[in-house]
C-alpha cells in the first residue's frame, strides 16, 4: 500500500487542522492504521492508532482529547483531528499501516508502510 500524508501547515496555538493520509493500491481496510510525529531534533513519537473497521482507538495518553483518529475504508482515507494546538505539537506528521492484526501498538516495528509526512507548525 501507498500513503500519502497532506494537511499540514502553519497554524496559531490554540487552533485546529486536520491531517489526511490517502492510501492506494490494496484496500486500506485491509490494515491497522496510525499517526507518527518527530519534531525537530527529536526521535519519531507514537500519537494514534486505529483498527481495520475503526472501532478501537490507542492514543498517546497526553494526546488524547485533543486529537482525534477516524477512518474512511470507503474512500481510503485515515485522518487526524488536531485541536487546541501547541507549540510542541510542531512536528513532521507520518501516517502509517500494519498488517498485524490483534492488538494496535505504539511501536514503530508494528507498521510496515510509512507515509512521507506532512509538516505541521504551530506558532505561540
Amino acid at each position: 500500500v501507498q500513503l500519502q500524508a497532506s494537511g499540514g501547515g502553519l497554524v496559531q496555538a490554540g487552533g485546529s487542522l486536520r491531517l489526511s493520509c490517502a492510501a492506494s493500491g490494496p484496500p486500506m481496510s485491509d490494515y491497522n492504521m496510525g499517526w507518527f510525529r518527530q519534531a525537530p531534533g527529536k526521535e519519531r513519537e507514537f500519537v494514534s492508532a486505529l483498527t481495520r473497521n475503526g472501532n478501537s482507538q490507542y492514543y498517546r495518553n497526553f494526546l488524547k482529547g485533543r486529537f482525534t483518529i477516524s477512518r474512511d475504508n470507503a474512500e481510503n482515507t485515515l485522518y487526524l483531528q488536531m485541536n487546541s494546538l501547541k507549540s510542541e505539537d510542531t512536528a513532521v506528521y507520518y501516517c502509517a499501516a500494519s498488517r498485524n492484526v490483534g492488538d494496535l501498538s505504539s511501536s514503530e516495528d508494528y507498521y510496515d508502510y510509512w507515509g512521507q509526512g506532512t509538516q505541521v507548525t504551530v506558532s505561540s
